[in-house]
């Protein structure tokens, strides 16, 4: 299959196999995100999606883990879920699971019953883009949930025995609020308890809404250094047992991952490393694929 604009997938996701069954992101709203702004969103047929399960079966594939794309695909009907998901199970009967992003919007469309039946019929984790646990940060990001929607809908999502997953954004509330947004985040996932959280600290691209945001002053960046400092302090505060983590600052070629609590005090100790080691992060600002220095 020829697959249309960038992959996006998490990267727990990468050895599995990929099938995209829409293109690009029914919602395509959030301000910070430019990944499907050059696509129409569409469904793929049905037709088109069995061809590429039957040419994986003839080259002998048989993976045990599918994730769908594209941006949402939680969010196609849950008879045309249905019926992917039967395919994908008669076409490779190896398969353990099959998971895929979710919009909070996505989730409130579905009854408790649909849930049910996704879960029934092989669905196993959702990955849901939280962001920020700040109200007027999502609604300043156009975000498609506040956070009492967020909470009512993964409280549906578990009760039906699917997995929720995170996505998060350090910088994402602005320079000086990453401590509150660390604490306010930390907060609502002591609560809602994902398997996972992964953190893709934010980037700003020049075609995004976002960009368009700071220049007319409306938005002020977070420094490198103040979202190291958020991902520590949120770090400090997360209490769920179990929880895996994977934090990535591409622009400043730093990582950190490792599963909590057990692995709390060695993440810390990096994050401090390169917190001290980083002093000039204060005046680098992540900008699209190079930094850029703040006067």
């Amino acid at each position: 299959m020829e697959y249309e604009g960038q992959i996006c997938r998490p990267p727990m996701e990468r050895a599995s196999f990929m099938l995209a069954i829409s293109v690009g992101c029914a919602y395509n709203r959030c301000k910070f995100c430019n990944l499907f702004k050059h696509l129409k969103y569409r469904v793929l047929p049905m037709e088109q999606i069995e061809g590429e399960l039957k040419r994986v079966k003839a080259a002998n594939g048989n993976p045990k883990q599918v994730f769908l794309g594209d941006g949402n695909a939680f969010g196609r009907k849950t008879e045309d879920l249905l019926k992917i998901l039967d395919m994908i199970h008669n076409y490779f009967p190896a398969c353990e699971g099959v998971n895929m992003d979710a919009a909070i919007t996505d989730i409130s469309r579905k009854t408790d019953t649909e849930l049910q039946q996704l879960k029934e019929a092989g669905v196993s984790r959702l990955y849901v883009g939280i962001e920020s646990g700040l109200d007027d940060v999502l609604i300043f990001m156009d975000k498609d949930h506040n956070l009492e929607e967020a909470y009512c809908q993964i409280r549906r999502i578990q009760s039906a025995g699917l997995i929720f997953n995170a996505h998060i954004m350090t910088g994402i509330a602005g320079a000086g609020r990453g401590i509150e947004n660390g604490i306010k985040t930390a907060e609502f996932f002591n609560c809602t308890k994902p398997e996972r959280i992964t953190n893709f600290s934010l980037f700003l691209d020049p075609c995004t809404p976002l960009y368009q945001e700071i220049e007319k002053g409306r938005f002020i960046p977070a420094s490198e250094l103040e979202n190291l400092k958020e991902e520590r302090k949120l770090l400090e505060l997360l209490e769920t047992d179990s929880l895996i983590y994977d934090g990535f600052h591409d622009y400043i070629t730093f990582r950190v991952r490792g599963t909590l609590p057990k692995d709390r005090e060695k993440m810390l100790a990096k994050l401090d490393h390169a917190i001290a080691q980083n002093k000039e992060a204060e005046k680098l600002i992540a900008y699209g694929n190079c930094f850029s220095q703040t006067a």
